[in-house]
């Protein structure tokens, strides 16, 4: 189990978090918790929820928030880890392409002759090599 797995009912949620059943409910209506429900309609709340919970109670008793205050803070952190899995996603991704990268630049380096070449001119062009005085 993760602490996305529904496990715990309302009121055990309620009492391991502190609150009144129908404060959590509120909290349900408000949008800031979504517990799943089972078939016959029960609230199970994820150690994931109770962490939001405690969240909640942070800010509105701690800081002394609104419920509307609660509910920004709480769309910007979610915001924030949305962005940062996405910086992570991205990091990811050009790490690999990195790498894919670097592995094509040693196959062309490997498919070198390493022969050395002379250069001969084209017929009918003269080269002319001047010396530069120096300053």
């Amino acid at each position: 189990m993760n602490e996305n797995t529904p496990k715990y009912m309302i009121g055990v949620a309620a009492e391991l978090v502190g609150m009144h059943p129908q404060t959590l409910r509120l909290y349900e209506t408000r949008g800031l918790v979504r517990p799943r429900r089972t078939a016959g309609g029960t609230r199970l709340y994820s150690d994931a929820e109770l962490l939001r919970l405690r969240r909640i109670t942070e800010l509105a008793s701690g800081l002394g928030l609104s419920l509307q205050g609660v509910e920004h803070v709480l769309a910007l952190e979610d915001r924030v880890r949305q962005l940062e899995q996405q910086i992570d996603d991205l990091g990811a991704a050009l790490d690999e392409a990195a790498r894919v990268m670097q592995v094509e630049v040693e196959s062309v380096h490997r498919s070198y002759k390493h022969e050395l070449v002379p250069y001969q001119p084209p017929p009918g062009v003269e080269i002319v090599i001047r010396r530069r005085r120096l300053r």
